[in-house]
């Protein structure tokens, strides 16, 4: 989910420094733009999304507009569901657990994503799912897919595998994929962390 924010050039600005540090991120993902926070008339409505377009972002939906602003050429308007602001708004009170744990594989084309704490896989995650975590990634079994760590800005987060395959490894923003992983350390234990502005990965033993 996006949600463009005005000024929009400013939060285009912002978009920009986020895909170059994880160019990779939004790659083949289908995603939903929440547009509440702006006006919603055609002309800007229109460049919003020439401007995403352009960045290789793939829209399925807005939500956020009257349906009379969007037109055949735009991406479905998603009806039923409720803005990113009401939810925050309704989570404030509650108290978020610190930690995820799933006792089965994660398969191919499923995300997990816990934006609040850490994730820990009992199993392996395959190619082409992916594990999302505000925290750490603890996965105790073989990672084929993508484990994107310190989604919330925290650089401490780490990714720990017991058997590393992984397509993609990301900790607050910066990202490796798997060419850029050392080829001894494919199939053995590994973990990733952030020393300054690159990633570390290293075996495990």
């Amino acid at each position: 989910m996006l949600a463009p924010e005005p000024p929009l050039a400013e939060w285009l600005d912002e978009l920009d420094a986020q895909m170059q540090r994880s160019p990779a991120y939004f790659a083949g993902k289908p995603v939903v733009a929440d547009l509440t926070a702006l006006a919603a008339v055609p002309e800007t409505v229109a460049g919003l999304f020439e401007s995403l377009a352009a960045r290789g972002i793939r829209l399925v939906g807005i939500e956020g507009i009257e349906p009379a602003v969007t037109g055949l050429d735009l991406p479905p308007l998603l009806t039923g569901g409720r803005a990113l602001s009401e939810v925050a708004e309704e989570e404030k009170p509650r108290s978020e657990p610190a930690s995820l744990l799933l006792d089965m594989p994660v398969r191919s084309g499923q995300s997990v994503v816990f934006g609040t704490g850490d994730v820990t896989i009992i199993g392996s995650v395959a190619s082409g799912a992916e594990v999302v975590a505000g925290g750490s990634v603890h996965i105790y079994g073989t990672l084929r897919g993508r484990a994107v760590a310190g989604v919330a800005g925290n650089g401490t987060a780490r990714i720990f595998c017991r058997r590393l395959e992984a397509e993609l490894l990301a900790i607050d923003g910066l990202y490796r994929t798997a060419d850029d992983i050392e080829p001894q350390l494919r199939g053995k234990p590994a973990q990733a962390w952030l020393a300054g502005d690159s990633m570390v990965v290293a075996g495990l033993d």
